[in-house]
């Protein structure tokens, strides 16, 4: 079912809704907010009264100032992009600009670039010098920005509805993205200003059938495996994994392999341990995680047993992982518990064991990150308009929080650099 249909079109309505009244990068240098979509696929009564029912609305913005973003060094200012819905009432005005203390992880707000519409996802060229954006409205676009002067370098169609992930290949040369409403996938060449070309390929998930509560399919991700010639769409809508061999000179997808959770469990974003050889899926749609098992030469993923998300509330939507650089520890946003569930990484990346969950002093965690450090982890909460951080305890993968949460319209995806 493509996202045309009317069936498809109020699905995302109902999760949009709620969303704005309610509220793992591959390689280091391609570097992507942790999370993706708000997501919720409209499974069940249960769900459909959660997302009509009001919420808090969000805080004032970010930043009002405009000051020029502070160079990046190890001991000074990072760099730190937020994502927004500007359609929501009390939403952004466009990408919020701010920069963070590596050390005490205090964000300070430095503005707003302007100019794109509800960039609810964003991710950074290998480069560092050009952002992107996916716009998730109906008829769907990226955008590009050049992050020197903040100036937008223009916009491209992904023939798709309502785009809620977007990733850089690590060449540099491809933006792949993933549309939620129309369950599809497209790729955009990168051209060397860091603009973005004409869509070069575009692939609908027809098949399998949608899963269970679904009224089509749902691109949730649209991400690069570690080998770099695989790329990996995770579709919450037919509860699927698809692989793709990406043609690098043609910018081209065959797929290759799929993989299938059980019915209904929405997979909706996964992340890969640095191991290259496990990731770890987010269920949005039972309330699970799951290990997968990653093959570099065939692409193919397969799917564990799934397991707890540690969460006490009913319903909750598990967003996703983040992962620490050494491995070690992953970490997963739960919306409805409000909580991060702490995992330890045991047998080289090959199993979870969940250690427990500590608020996340916000509601609605849609989107969490790691600085590249390991030393922060940051929080994006939507329907509280916030932005928590929290200190990693690198020997026991323990989380602190630092400081007071930091005012963030509508805040569905923070980006640190």
């Amino acid at each position: 079912m493509n996202g045309g249909t009317q069936g498809v079109r109020a699905s995302w309505s109902r999760r949009r809704f709620v969303a704005v009244l309610g509220g793992a990068a591959v390689a280091p240098a391609v570097a992507g907010c942790g999370g993706d979509g708000d997501g919720d696929g409209s499974t069940g009564a249960a769900r459909e009264a959660r997302e009509t029912a009001s919420a808090p609305q969000p805080s004032s913005s970010a930043a009002a100032s405009a000051s020029p973003e502070p160079a990046p060094s190890p001991s000074g200012p990072r760099p730190l992009y937020l994502g927004t819905y500007t359609s929501a009432e009390g939403g952004g005005k466009g990408i919020g600009v701010a920069s963070y203390d590596p050390s005490s992880g205090r964000i300070t707000g430095r503005g707003t670039i302007t100019g794109v519409p509800d960039p609810s996802y964003l991710a950074i060229h290998p480069d560092g010098g050009t952002l992107y954006a996916a716009n998730e409205r109906a008829k769907g676009t990226v955008t590009a920005v050049r992050l020197s002067d903040r100036k937008v370098l223009g916009s491209r169609a992904t023939g798709g509805e309502h785009p809620c992930h977007v990733s850089v290949h690590p060449s540099g040369r491809w933006l792949l993205s993933a549309d939620y409403g129309s369950g599809s996938v497209a790729v955009h060449p990168i051209e060397a200003s860091g603009a973005l070309g004409e869509r070069t390929d575009r692939v609908v998930h027809s098949r399998p059938a949608p899963g269970p509560g679904q009224q089509g399919p749902h691109a949730h991700q649209f991400l690069t495996a570690p080998d770099g010639g695989h790329v990996l769409a995770v579709d919450l809508g037919t509860d699927t994994v698809y692989s793709y061999r990406l043609d690098e000179r043609k910018g081209t997808l065959t797929e290759v392999a799929q993989a299938h959770t059980r019915p209904g469990a929405g997979p909706r974003h996964l992340t890969f341990h640095p191991g290259g050889r496990h990731a770890y899926l987010a269920n949005e749609g039972d309330d699970t995680v799951a290990v997968c098992g990653y093959d570099a030469g065939s692409g193919r993923v397969t799917i564990g047993a799934p397991q707890s998300t540690g969460a006490k509330a009913d319903p909750n939507y598990p967003a996703q992982f983040a992962v620490t650089p050494d491995g070690a520890y992953a970490y997963l946003a739960n919306r409805g518990d409000n909580t991060l569930a702490r995992y330890a990484v045991e047998a080289d990346g090959a199993r979870l064991r969940l250690l427990g969950t500590v608020p996340v002093h916000g509601d609605f965690p849609r989107q969490i990150a790691l600085s590249p450090d390991g030393g922060l982890l940051f929080a994006a909460n939507q329907r509280s308009g916030t932005v928590g951080v929290f200190e990693v305890d690198g020997a026991s993968g323990e989380l602190r929080l630092a400081g007071e949460p930091f005012a963030s319209p509508v805040a569905v995806c923070a980006l640190p650099l």
